[in-house]
């Protein structure tokens, strides 16, 4: 079997153990992203993740927790096929011989490389997912009636979403929408998350040659290194998931300069980190799991 092709397997393997362990938290941090502004005297819908937790378990059982799950499950064998495969040919490209190990450095740029790539695949799927995650929560808090409540359930499903997306809002350019965004966050995020995860491996080894780690530090060195990719890029994934759940037809945001602007100043700062405490408690053990599966698989196949 090839390098690419190994890449493509491990990758997989990797994305299914990341999304298994991590969608719960997911959902939670993108309907505290999406959760609107309170009016003057009110409260918001959720008072923090706990809160959201109970209010879903509450409304929809342990299954709301999971919504938009179909989207990323679907294609999480093409996302991180693609992730891992072009940061191992930017690798090759990158080595000064074959089988050398790569510098941290290398890694970063391998990473920010992965990460453009993978974008243009990560956006319909982030705005499917977002969509269904957020439907009848954030949308139905502002609803100033019945009808306009019953409205924000009007997805079946990711295949739904697509659908209307592709009909009502601009075709395939309406399923891009937040690609920049995206961008914004995928290029630096992959590039801290494989850099610092290389630069954790080779400390933890005391050197370059990385192959004689055991899992424990396997999984430290991948959570740690997810944790690093949101403190890196959390709030352009913010702006990402209000502009991908925004209306189409009456836009409370136009374009991300726009989003990032007036969520700053309805909130201040901290409206750029809503949702970060599920999203830093997902991502240390998903991207545990992740590299954890990943370098397994991998070693496995030679």
């Amino acid at each position: 079997m090839g390098d690419v092709a190994k890449d493509l397997a491990a990758g997989t393997v990797g994305g299914v153990a990341q999304l298994v362990v991590g969608h719960p938290f997911d959902t939670i941090k993108v309907k505290l992203q999406g959760q609107p502004t309170p009016l003057p005297g009110q409260l918001p819908k959720y008072s923090g993740a706990l809160d959201a937790v109970k209010q879903t378990l509450a409304a929809e059982g342990a299954i709301g927790l999971f919504k938009g799950l179909g989207a990323p499950l679907a294609t999480v064998a093409a996302f991180n096929a693609l992730l891992f495969s072009v940061r191992g040919q930017m690798e090759n490209l990158l080595r000064s011989a074959p089988g050398a190990p790569l510098t941290v450095n290398q890694q970063f740029i391998a990473g920010a490389g992965a990460g453009a790539a993978v974008s243009f695949l990560a956006t319909p799927t982030e705005l499917i997912k977002c969509r269904l995650q957020t439907q009848g929560s954030s949308t139905a808090a502002v609803a100033e009636t019945v009808a306009a409540a019953t409205s924000a359930l009007k997805y079946g499903g990711p295949v739904d979403v697509a659908k209307q997306v592709l009909r009502y809002e601009g075709g395939v350019r309406g399923l891009y929408k937040g690609l920049f965004p995206t961008l914004a966050r995928e290029v630096p995020g992959c590039a801290t998350i494989f850099g610092v995860y290389e630069a954790l491996r080779q400390y933890i080894a005391g050197g370059s040659d990385t192959s004689g780690l055991g899992r424990g530090s396997l999984i430290l060195a991948g959570g740690l290194a997810g944790g690093a990719y949101w403190v890196a890029v959390y709030p352009a994934d913010v702006v990402k998931s209000v502009i991908q759940i925004d209306d189409y037809k009456n836009p409370k945001y136009f374009g991300s300069i726009d989003a990032f602007k007036k969520i700053f100043k309805a909130e201040g700062i901290g409206g750029s980190y809503k949702g970060f405490g599920p999203a830093m408690a997902r991502s240390v053990p998903a991207n545990a799991a992740c590299f954890l599966a990943y370098e397994i698989t991998r070693s496995s196949l030679g």
